[in-house]
C-alpha cells in the first residue's frame, strides 16, 4: 500500500509540474518584451489606465483663427462648440472624443 501511494504521490508532482511549465510557457510567449521598458509603440496602444506609467489622453491646444490670426487656447477633448471671439468662426466641434477641428484651422499641443 506504500508502495502504491507513492506511486500516486508521484505523478501527482509530475502532473503539478507540467501545469506549471505549461503556464509560464504561455506566459512567455504572450510579453516579447521587457515589461519595464517596453515600446513605445506598444505604450500608445494601450489604454491610459493599463501603461506602464499612467498618463491621460488628453491636452490643451493652441488652435490659430485662419480669419484674424488670433491664438485660442482649447481642450482636446472639448463637449461643446469652440469659437474665436473676435471673428465669430467656428474652430472646433465635439465629436464624443476629441475636437473636430474646422478646414483652415491650425494647432499646436501645449507643453508644461
Amino acid at each position: 500500500m506504500n508502495r502504491h501511494f507513492n506511486r500516486h504521490l508521484f505523478f501527482g508532482f509530475v502532473s503539478l509540474f507540467l501545469a506549471f511549465s505549461l503556464i509560464i510557457n504561455v506566459l512567455l510567449q504572450k510579453f516579447d518584451h521587457d515589461l519595464l521598458q517596453s515600446p513605445a509603440h506598444h505604450e500608445a496602444s494601450l489604454h491610459k489606465l493599463k501603461r506602464l506609467v499612467q498618463s491621460p489622453d488628453s491636452y490643451f491646444m493652441d488652435v490659430k483663427c485662419p480669419g484674424c490670426v488670433k491664438i485660442s487656447p482649447i481642450f482636446s477633448h472639448a463637449a461643446s462648440v469652440i469659437i474665436c471671439d473676435r471673428c465669430n468662426t467656428i474652430l472646433a466641434r465635439p465629436t464624443g472624443g476629441k475636437v473636430k477641428l474646422s478646414e483652415g484651422v491650425s494647432f499646436r499641443r501645449k507643453t508644461d
